[in-house]
């Protein structure tokens, strides 16, 4: 009897690992692990990966395919992109009327000396007064103690002949008269602002002198604003 069991006890462990060699089971106190054998005969392996991917040495055309439609998807993508960007771009440049309204060239030749125009620029009236000499002299001679907004005449011409302010008080926005006022310049009536010959603010509430647009010389006779 005793031999008997000593023999089982011998015995079992090498018939348990022949069974686990032939079975490919193995066991680490967990889960069993199947073999590959006995998936398949569960039928639990997906072959989806197996029977659908592209061999690259056998199906060389299929692999060149798969490149030609990726690089042709991308590059449709970008030139959309390409396509949006530069409509987005354009849309924020300024139109051709606006263009047209940025700058404004006045012809000079018929205004006698002594006299003012007014021209229209971006919808806002432009004093454009050819000053005679006197004018001049007496313009530059005015202290700049005696100014609210001290400005020398020559900082504000390009040629002392030729005066150009934006007509626009700069108290309320009204239009001041020309030829008016206390200083034979520009006279605002609705709350009593005096401007000089040189668009000064001489008496009045007003705190600014007139505005000087940005302007250029094209020749004797014509002149660009803006």
């Amino acid at each position: 009897m005793n031999a008997a069991r000593r023999a089982a006890t011998v015995l079992a462990p090498r018939a348990r690992q022949s069974f686990l060699r032939t079975n490919s089971q193995v066991v680490l106190g967990g889960p069993r692990v199947f073999s590959t054998q006995q998936l398949h005969e569960l039928g639990s392996v997906d072959h989806g990966f197996t029977d659908e991917r592209v061999d690259k040495v056998a199906e060389p055309e299929r692999r060149a395919f798969t490149y030609l439609m990726l690089s042709s998807m991308r590059f449709a993508y970008a030139s959309f992109a390409r396509v949006l960007v530069i409509k987005f771009v354009a849309s924020m440049s300024a139109s051709a009327d606006v263009l047209a309204l940025a700058s404004a060239e006045f012809e000079l030749g018929e205004v006698d000396e002594g006299s003012t125009i007014t021209v229209k620029w971006r919808g806002k009236p432009v004093f454009i007064r050819h000053r005679t000499a006197a004018e001049i002299s007496e313009e530059a001679a005015v202290s700049l103690a005696h100014l609210r907004d001290q400005e020398t005449d020559e900082e504000r011409t390009l040629n002392p002949k030729w005066l150009v302010v934006l007509g626009i008080c700069t108290h309320l926005g009204c239009v001041p008269l020309g030829d008016a006022g206390d200083f034979n310049g520009w006279f605002c009536p609705c709350h009593g602002s005096h401007y000089d010959v040189s668009g000064r603010i001489r008496k009045g509430p007003a705190p600014l002198n007139l505005e000087v647009p940005p302007y250029k010389f094209l020749d004797e006779e014509k002149i660009l604003v803006g």
